[in-house]
């Protein structure tokens, strides 16, 4: 009813018709509304018909039969597409029947047994950046004096470093003896051989980070900074160009790589500068409206800067792109600040970034802009003014603190709601990541990002990266929402991405009623106190309540909503969501797909689905919940389990044994163990920082790498169905390929 179309119909009428309905109490607009809406409904039916004859503009649902009329066939080796209507289910249909695929079927078999077509089918098949080798182009053999082919690989040269650092790689150039094995071979797969064909995928994305301010590294030298505001070492990625020739093989510039020094040397004009890459800015005076100076290309040198010891001549900048590191004149370091742009590789839109994310706030608000082109020059100036708007009579009960830039904001965060207000969100403007870096300001209190409820609140964090500290709430608090933001854990990192104080907690929780939800976000350790109601002390202690020196306990449990997130505690042994003092925290949990590195302490499971947990799992109260298509360790209390491991594949030796008739039981629980350690999850990175940070091993079990109840990987990257996306591919090559030649997919990050 809320069509602007609805009164089309009356506004045609004469307007004595519509004097006289007006009188009346408008009977006659009401019942041309009734018509109006069917009329719409049968014009936009027949608009989406119109549009559903095009494979650019139908729904995701007519796909399939437009791939029906030009023969196109599902991979069925990827799963069968699913019926149901959940976001889920339709982004994995997207990835069962790719649309572009689709629309490009007839021009892929045009152009069948073309070697830049199986890049292209990886870009619009999977979606993935490739790059196709011929490696028999790779082999060493003779050639006749005559006829010399000049462009073939040669053996190997020790002098050639620069050619040796690309060995074994998709770029390599150095000849190699033939593999007889194939490429495509399951179990161990050669490379070298004359028809073998490479596709080498990359899986990570190259994020932006647009001018933000560099890392000064004090315990080094005054000239010595980081790229990463947290002070760790993050390699540097290029900022992908797609080739304009549809002929050409992708090269390093037209991939989300890693820069190497030797690239940057030899490409600093295509991946330094505006727009591009990398760029380095150096504030000129003091003064706060004088603009950061762009330092030229001409004075960038390329350095290793592992050991800090080289320092550039004057007028120059040394920048290491592998560390991610950069250093000025040891006698005339910066004074007026410095500024970068950059890329970082990652996975996936999970914490905070420069990345499209869709807003969720209240219809009426009041917005403050901070940083650059708002009105407001830090965060303090937005709080006083939100607190001195809480005692005008128009106090609106909603409220937004818009970060407009990728700064970093080192201020003291205190959120106190007043009275009048509702509900406050502190978010970043869309494609940007501002840092909040909190310090010890206070000698003798907690310096922590506070929020504080008085009736009934409602905060949001979206799209925020708090480092220095955790984030406490505390009063009447009702709801509190992590959005696409990330609560560095263990507070900070050290260079080599170690967390500088792994033991504490990124979010502290003493209010009594708050509802946590945490969503597409990176967080460190979860507490959560018993903050709580006092006891007389003739009442009973009640059971399962976590109780407090004072007599107090907590009569409900918090409820605490987790999904496509990261919860790290650093360590496997830690608290990743626990309570102080307390065998479990008193929470309800619901978590969906989420990678957890750490204990679980919980009151209790409501629902964990489609979760990695690499520490042991406590719930107090196992009669209600389900835990289902999850990896939990072994001696874990919890809810009953459905379809997870490593129980599945226990109980399958048992019975492949018992059927054997095996009946020694100490062997059976030898080979159930031996099944319970191959499918535990692996990790190309555990770190927070690393680019391949909480990404699952290629040697990881299949079990864990499509164990998800629709057969995607279990924790936070399911909804990139990889599994789905890597049969379609494998697939889809062999469809255009070349008879009598193998292909194989190589998986480069």
């Amino acid at each position: 009813m809320n069509d602007a179309r609805l009164d089309r119909l009356y506004d045609l009428l004469p307007a004595i018709y519509r004097i006289r309905d007006v009188e009346q109490g408008e009977p006659l607009k009401a019942l041309l509304r009734v018509i109006a809406e069917q009329i719409n409904l049968i014009e936009d039916d027949i608009a989406g018909l119109y549009e559903n004859a095009f494979i650019e503009t139908c729904d995701d649902w007519v796909v399939p039969y437009i791939g029906d009329l030009i023969g196109y066939e599902p991979v069925h080796e990827a799963g069968d597409p699913s019926s149901g209507a959940s976001p889920e289910a339709q982004q994995r249909n997207r990835i069962l029947f790719p649309r572009r695929e689709v629309a490009n079927t007839i021009r892929y078999r045009r152009r069948k047994g073309a070697l830049a077509l199986l890049e292209l089918l990886a870009n619009d098949v999977a979606g993935w950046p490739a790059r196709a080798v011929e490696f028999y182009r790779l082999l060493a053999w003779s050639q006749n004096l005559n006829y010399p082919h000049l462009d073939r690989a040669r053996t190997v040269d020790i002098r050639r470093s620069a050619t040796l650092e690309l060995l074994h790689g998709p770029f390599d150039a150095t000849a190699h003896s033939v593999d007889v094995r194939r490429i495509n071979a399951r179990r161990s797969p050669g490379r070298t051989n004359i028809p073998s064909v490479g596709v080498f995928v990359w899986r990570l994305k190259s994020y932006a980070v647009t001018q933000t301010p560099a890392y000064c590294v004090e315990s080094v030298a005054p000239n010595a900074f980081s790229f990463s505001v947290l002070g760790n070492d993050s390699p540097l990625y290029v900022a992908p160009i797609r080739e304009t020739d549809p002929t050409a093989i992708a090269g390093e510039l037209n991939l989300p790589v890693p820069i190497r020094r030797r690239l940057l040397k030899q490409q600093k004009a295509y991946l330094y500068g505006d727009g591009k890459s990398l760029q380095i800015w150096v504030g000129e005076s003091s003064r706060k409206s004088a603009k950061p100076a762009l330092v030229p290309a001409e004075q960038i040198v390329v350095a290793d800067l592992s050991d800090w010891t080289y320092h550039p001549k004057k007028g120059k900048v040394a920048v290491d792109p592998v560390l991610g590191r950069l250093a000025f004149p040891l006698r005339s370091p910066p004074k007026n600040g410095v500024w970068v742009s950059y890329r970082y590789g990652f996975s996936a839109d999970v914490g905070g970034g420069e990345y499209d994310r869709p807003r969720d706030q209240q219809p009426v608000y009041r917005l403050y802009q901070v940083g650059k082109g708002g009105e407001f020059e830090s965060l303090g100036d937005a709080l006083k003014q939100w607190r001195r708007d809480a005692k005008e009579d128009d106090t609106p009960l909603h409220a937004v603190i818009e970060i407009v830039d990728s700064g970093v904001y080192v201020e003291p965060v205190n959120i106190k709601f007043g009275k009048n207000h509702q509900s406050l969100q502190l978010r970043a403007a869309n494609r940007t990541r501002p840092v909040i870096r909190l310090l010890d300001w206070q000698t003798d209190k907690p310096d922590a990002l506070t929020v504080e409820g008085r009736r009934n609140n409602r905060f949001t964090l979206d799209g925020i990266l708090v480092t220095g500290r955790g984030m406490q709430v505390s009063g009447d608090v009702r709801q509190l929402t992590i959005r696409h933001s990330t609560l560095v854990p263990g507070w900070s990192l050290n260079c080599d991405n170690e967390p500088q104080r792994p033991a504490e907690p990124s979010l502290e929780i003493s209010s009594p009623q708050a509802c946590i939800k945490i969503e597409h976000s990176i967080v460190g350790s979860i507490q959560v106190y018993p903050s709580l109601v006092e006891l007389e002390d003739n009442d009973e202690k009640p059971s399962e309540v976590c109780l407090d020196e004072q007599r107090s306990a907590r009569l409900d449990p918090l409820r605490v909503c987790i999904s496509d997130s990261i919860v790290d505690a650093t360590q496997n042994d830690l608290e990743a969501i626990g309570a102080p003092d307390c065998t479990v925290a008193h929470v309800v949990l619901s978590i969906r797909r989420t990678t957890v590195f750490g204990l679980v302490q919980a009151h209790a499971v409501e629902l964990a689905e489609n979760c990695i947990f690499t520490g042991k799992i406590t719930v107090a109260r196992r009669q209600q919940g389900c835990v289902r298509f999850c990896y939990v360790p072994p001696e874990s209390r919890t809810p009953r389990r459905y379809q997870c491991q490593p129980d599945l594949v226990k109980a399958a030796i048992a019975e492949k044994l018992i059927n054997d008739n095996m009946n020694d039981s100490y062997k059976i629980k030898i080979a159930q163990e031996r099944e319970a350690h191959r499918v535990r999850p692996l990790f190309n990175g555990v770190r927070y920082g690393a680019p391949t940070y909480c990404q699952l091993a290629a040697c990881c079990a299949d079990e864990i790498k499509a164990g998800a109840d629709d057969q995607a990987e279990m924790g936070v990257f399911h909804d990139l169905f990889q599994p789905q996306r890597l049969a379609n591919l494998r697939v889809r090559l062999d469809d255009y390929l070349p008879s009598r030649l193998d292909v194989g997919v190589i998986l480069s990050n």
